[in-house]
């Protein structure tokens, strides 16, 4: 049995390709954390196919939920409420998770609460860092959207900066795929690089307003692959998958280290998928040498997951911060805070 002053929130996630539930007590400790991603299913068409992953959903979504349940060793009576991603995401994939909340909350009268992706990805380090606590700067390097975002509070945010175009994500995905690699491109892109040298030279992704843009460097290592394809020449993929990070990452980290040395910065976290990439880590990690606190992730809670909604879901159930049964999917939803480019 629960302790009735813990709080128990049901997190689901469905927004692209992986069906997700966990069950979270008090926004920090993962009870469960089931993930069913569909990876061997897309790799087939060498991208997200939206259609598709909407229909491996709707199939497997009360599998997913039932064994997060029981993963917990608790049932719907046992919890506080259902937090549900509506945004952002692909809209079919977001409308099976968002109907299936909806249902699950009207069959059982428990509160609903939308959660933000973004948000989500944020919260994950509440889960690896059981006493962080804001206010810290954020990097949230994710397949749509790239940030860095001044946390000033659980549900306040100040986006400082952010992509004009492609997200660091995205980027990554379509140089694998110009490599050659298999999808998903981004892990794929990072093992490669470890195997080269950065020798090509690409433009830095910071933009003169101080955001980013990757549609350029994008744009160059397809350039770079094709001149050399008609020209009969043979890169070493290896160098220019290294490049091609190196560039990437280094605009990021320079922004970061940028803000850093025009704010009183005591804590920075990082968020999202591209947050499992090795060089990452490790360049945001030698932040600790300036004597700032860094937060990372675990891998297995950068990419998609539903305990980070769930930990999203506890900070807004604390506000009682409910949506009613008409909750629909927002595909661009943005985060608050989010400031026009």
């Amino acid at each position: 049995m629960k302790s009735t002053q813990d709080v128990y929130i049901l997190g689901i996630e469905s927004s692209c390709d992986e069906t997700a539930a966990s069950v979270v007590k008090n926004g920090r400790e993962i009870l469960s954390n089931v993930v069913l991603s569909q990876i061997d299913i897309h790799k087939l068409y060498g991208g997200v196919v939206p259609e598709i992953a909407s229909r491996n959903h709707v199939e497997a979504i009360d599998k997913v939920v039932s064994q997060a349940l029981s993963d917990a060793n608790v049932t719907l009576k046992d919890l506080n409420a259902v937090a549900v991603t509506y945004g952002a995401g692909l809209v079919g994939a977001l409308l099976v998770g968002v109907s299936y909340a909806k249902g699950l909350c009207q069959a059982s009268g428990l509160p609903l609460i939308a959660v933000n992706h973004i948000e989500g990805h944020i919260c994950a380090n509440y889960l690896t860092y059981p006493n962080l606590e804001p206010p810290y700067l954020c990097l949230l390097t994710s397949g749509g959207h790239t940030a860095i975002v001044n946390v000033l509070n659980y549900d306040d945010y100040d986006v400082i900066c952010s992509t004009v175009d492609d997200a660091v994500g995205e980027a990554f995905d379509k140089v694998a795929r110009v490599l050659g690699l298999p999808y998903p491109g981004g892990p794929q892109v990072d093992k490669l690089s470890k195997q080269g040298v950065p020798k090509y030279k690409f433009h830095s992704v910071i933009v003169s307003n101080g955001n980013f843009s990757y549609s350029g460097l994008k744009t160059a290592v397809i350039n770079l692959v094709h001149n050399a394809e008609q020209k009969g020449e043979t890169l070493n993929n290896a160098d220019v998958a290294s490049s091609f990070t190196v560039t990437a990452i280094d605009g990021l980290i320079d922004r970061l280290r940028q803000i850093i040395q025009t704010q009183s910065v005591k804590t920075v976290a990082i968020a999202g998928g591209v947050g499992a990439n090795s060089y990452l880590r490790q360049q945001v990690k030698q932040f600790e040498q300036d004597g700032i606190t860094v937060c990372m992730p675990a891998l297995s809670l950068c990419g998609d997951n539903g305990a980070m909604i769930a930990s999203r879901g506890y900070y807004m159930y604390l506000k009682k911060e409910f949506a009613d049964l008409s909750l629909n999917a927002c595909p661009t939803l943005k985060l608050r805070g989010q400031r026009p480019v």
